[in-house]
């Protein structure tokens, strides 16, 4: 390879964080790369990387040795692992003919497939959609492993869940709300360069005294599942004070006197007897959220509760009836998708396709669909690892070791869920081809530039889903679209005023000059038009009416509340097969505060058992007071197949109950009991 050989040394992480960063590509005299850097134009990145992609990028996603490079079939039994290689034509023509056939039978909703985050850039994340909706396959739903019940909760409220305030807003608030989010693990670059970069307050609502959580002006660590009581008791604190926006109230807004004799109800007292804080922290609380203009960010984990649904449209109540909502430096953020950019994910995933759409499937139920040959015949899966993210792990590897369901992996890596396929494609990864970006923080957009050649014969996923439409003798134009064309016709008609070829060299670009605000018109995407406190749509889909200040979950007395958070090292599971990452990860770990420690007779280092009735988990006690009583916290990320003590990771622990929205997990909600570990 000569320096000529590519062009471009910016590019961009397209990985499942808020933070998006510009990465730079140092190269050898030869042209080869010596290592990723972050980008030091970039706003966010700053000429750094998180630890964790810094060793990743440099490590296993460039590690030939590790990487897929070839096709492979199944050479032994499903889950142990063993395959031979074979020509891309055959595999290719393998599944054609399978798919095929079940088409041409009518069976094709028993065609499934499961992908999420494993990159959210257009082409990668979403082109593949093209190919599944012209065959009528049958998705599983992927936001019900993660955040569906948040997607639902303010789809009732606001008729959107992808409208958030604008990072930018933070120069004209008076406070930041932070609420059941992790930054210093999930967003680290956010952590350390956006909170606290303007004289806003901030304040953190967790149960989980993290970093950011320490940096914070005022920390509430309160039980878990009791945040909608929270909501309505700063509801019934801005009431007092005077605070209630009463035009949006009047004007723009169906339910408040629905919900009003909670927000009456819901004292001080009330509030402290049922959250565990004290009146004086959630005064402290009103005080500054209620001061001036806020910006309130709604975590993912804080609607991974039985109760995450309501929990969120009580928040979503409290920044909407005090007026934070609609104007400068104020407003609500769980996600910021591309339509904040103008842009149209539509044309990527081309819905149109699908001629009588089966439905999809929650996480929820995939083991039981799997089980059941009439509804699945072929699974496909691509940019996710299910058998290390899915709940009930034990349940869903006998699932996917079903003889007769034929699966199909497109990975960059063997996984644990590669570990059952039939076929595997080998995956390029996002520093070999061409996409785009619209991160879900801010209202930016970046090129993923290619910076380097794909291992063998590794093809990108846009690539691998023309070849197989291909193979099938598929017709539809749309199937067979070119990368650059897709790319060009997303950005073209989107509000960013520049071309592909600019933003390769510039790498990230703000699309805005002055701070979106966030529902500007005060018109809604609801069936009213105004904000729907209460929500027929909610009452037709088998939800509650309104939001109310209930606990989600009364822990069982005997067990405890297992918290399964981001961990410094992974995200979600990414990177956890790389050498270096794992060896900061270590053993499997819990922390347990002081006061459980010593009731339960658990010391610091001690190996123990968390035990329920789905599964049991081996996990190194660290005594903390970063935990409440009754609370333990269990990092997810591990990849089970490095397990030399377990059978999984925390998920394992996970009975995969649906909580109250979006058919969605309440994995938050998970009880177990420890056991000593005999000696």
């Amino acid at each position: 390879m000569t320096k000529l050989d590519f062009e471009f040394s910016k590019t961009t992480c397209p990985r499942d964080c808020y933070d998006s960063c510009g990465i730079t590509v140092e190269r050898n005299d030869d042209g080869s790369i010596r290592r990723l850097v972050g980008d030091r134009e970039h706003h966010m990145a700053r000429g750094k990387l998180c630890g964790k992609c810094a060793l990743a990028y440099n490590g296993a996603w460039r590690d030939p040795d590790v990487r897929l490079d070839k096709p492979l079939k199944r050479s032994g039994k499903k889950g142990d692992a063993q395959f031979v290689p074979i020509t891309w034509d055959d595999a290719l023509t393998e599944i054609a003919n399978r798919l095929s056939t079940i088409r041409n039978a009518g069976r094709q909703s028993s065609i499934l497939h499961t992908h999420y985050t494993g990159t959210c850039a257009i082409l990668g994340g979403f082109f593949p959609l093209r190919f599944f909706n012209e065959i009528g396959a049958r998705e599983v739903e992927p936001d019900t492993v993660c955040n569906n019940a948040a997607h639902a909760s303010l789809i009732y409220t606001f008729g959107e869940s992808l409208e958030g305030f604008d990072p930018a807003a933070i120069k004209d608030a008076d406070c930041v709300l932070i609420w059941g989010a992790n930054p210093s693990a999930s967003a680290p670059h956010v952590h350390d360069t956006w909170i606290g970069s303007t004289s806003a307050k901030t304040i953190v609502i967790d149960p989980f005294k993290h970093r950011t959580a320490q940096k914070a002006d005022l920390h509430l660590q309160l039980k878990p599942g009791s945040d909608a009581v929270l909501a309505f008791g700063l509801l019934h604190i801005a009431q007092r004070m005077g605070k209630l926006d009463q035009k949006i109230i009047a004007e723009h807004m169906i339910g408040w006197d629905d919900v009003a004799p909670h927000v009456e109800a819901t004292t001080p007292d009330v509030t402290a007897r049922e959250t565990g804080l004290t009146e004086e922290q959630i005064h402290a609380c009103a005080d500054i959220y209620l001061k001036g203009n806020s910006l309130m960010w709604l975590g993912q984990g804080l609607q991974r509760q039985l109760m995450g649904g309501n929990i969120y449209r009580a928040c979503a109540l409290l920044s909407a009836v005090t007026g934070n909502i609609g104007r400068p430096g104020s407003g609500l953020l769980f996600l910021n998708g591309p339509n904040t950019r103008g842009a149209d994910i539509d044309y990527v995933a081309k819905p149109e396709l699908a001629d009588n759409p089966p439905g999809s499937v929650s996480h929820m139920d995939l083991i039981e669909v799997l089980n059941d040959r009439d509804q699945a015949e072929v699974l496909f899966t691509w940019n996710n690892n299910i058998a290390a993210s899915n709940p009930r792990q034990a349940d869903l590897k006998t699932a996917l070791s079903r003889d007769d369901l034929f699966q199909v992996s497109i990975e960059l890596f063997h996984t644990d869920t590669t570990a059952f396929a039939d076929i595997i494609l080998p995956a390029a990864s996002f520093l070999e081809y061409e996409d785009l970006l619209f991160p879900y923080f801010e209202n930016t957009v970046s090129a993923l530039n290619k910076v380097m050649d794909a291992p063998g014969e590794a093809l990108s996923n846009a690539e691998i889903f023309r070849r197989l439409a291909k193979a099938m003798g598929l017709s539809a134009p749309e199937l067979f679209e070119t990368d650059r064309s897709v790319i060009d016709e997303v950005l073209a008609n989107s509000d960013a005023d520049i071309s592909f070829d600019e933003l390769k060299l510039r790498g990230t670009v703000p699309v805005y000059d002055t701070p979106r605000i966030q529902f500007e018109d005060m018109i809604f995407n609801t069936p009213s038009g105004k904000i729907e406190i209460s929500s027929q749509a909610a009452v037709d889909d088998g939800c509650a009416h309104f939001p109310t200040p209930v606990v989600a979950g009364q822990e069982d007395t005997e067990s405890l509340k297992v918290i399964s958070p981001s961990s410094d090292w992974t995200l979600n599971t990414s990177y956890g097969n790389d050498d270096r990452v794992r060896a900061r990860l270590r053993e499997q770990s819990m922390l347990i505060c002081p006061a459980d420690s010593r009731r339960m007779q658990v010391e610091d280092g001690q190996d123990v058992y968390l035990v329920n009735e789905t599964g049991k988990l081996r996990l190194k006690a660290k005594v903390s007071d970063a935990t409440l009583p009754g609370v333990v916290i269990v990092p997810k990320g591990h990849w089970p197949m490095f397990e030399s003590e377990n059978d999984g990771n925390v998920n394992i622990l996970n009975p995969g109950i649906k909580c109250d929205m979006g058919e969605s997990s309440s994995v938050h909600s998970v009880e177990a009991r420890i056991e000593l570990v005999p000696s």
